[in-house]
C-alpha cells in the first residue's frame, strides 16, 4: 500500500474526528449565519425607514409650500380689494373734494390741438371688400397659376 495515501487518511480521519469532537464550530457557524441574516435584515429595513422618512419629509414640504401659497392668495385678494374700493368714484371723488378739486363745467374744458398727431385707429376684423381698385393693382404676372405659366412655356417652345 501506498504509505502517503494512508498519511493522508489518516489526516482526513483526524480532521473528521477532531470536527466530531468539536460540536461548539458548527454552533459558531450557526450563530454566525444567524447573525448575518440579522445584519441583511437590519440593513434592509433601515434602507426601508430612510426612504419612508425621506417621503414624509418631502410630503410635509409640500404641505407647507401648499399653505404658503393658499396665505399670499389670500393676501392678494385683500390688497385687491382695498385697492378696488380706494379706487372707486365715490372715495375718488371726496378725495379730490378733501385735496380742494371741484367738478369742471363744460364751459371750463379747453381742448388742445396737436399738429401731427393721428389718433389710434380701430382694427377691422372683418374681411376686405372686394374693391376694382385694389384688383387692378395686383400685377397679373402674379395671378397666373402654375399650369397656365407651364402651358405658356410649352407653347413658347412649340412655335418656331
Amino acid at each position: 500500500m501506498n504509505p502517503s495515501l494512508s498519511l493522508q487518511n489518516q489526516r482526513v480521519t483526524r480532521l473528521v474526528q477532531a470536527y466530531r469532537q468539536a460540536p461548539w464550530r458548527t454552533q459558531r457557524q450557526w450563530i454566525f449565519i444567524f447573525l448575518l441574516a440579522m445584519v441583511a435584515l437590519g440593513m434592509v429595513a433601515g434602507l426601508y425607514l430612510n426612504v419612508t422618512a425621506r417621503a414624509a419629509l418631502a410630503g410635509r414640504q409640500v404641505q407647507l409650500l401648499e399653505e404658503a401659497i393658499a396665505e399670499t392668495q389670500g393676501a392678494n385678494a385683500d390688497l385687491q380689494t382695498k385697492t378696488a374700493s380706494q379706487l372707486s368714484a365715490d372715495n375718488m371723488a371726496r378725495r379730490a373734494e378733501a385735496l380742494g378739486f371741484e367738478p369742471v363745467t363744460p364751459d371750463q374744458v379747453e381742448y388742445v390741438v396737436v399738429n401731427g398727431y393721428f389718433p389710434p385707429q380701430p382694427v377691422s376684423m372683418s374681411p376686405a371688400t372686394s374693391d376694382s381698385s385694389q384688383a387692378a393693382a395686383i400685377d397679373p404676372l402674379y395671378t397666373q397659376s402654375l399650369l397656365q405659366w407651364l402651358d405658356e412655356k410649352i407653347d413658347a417652345t412649340a412655335l418656331p
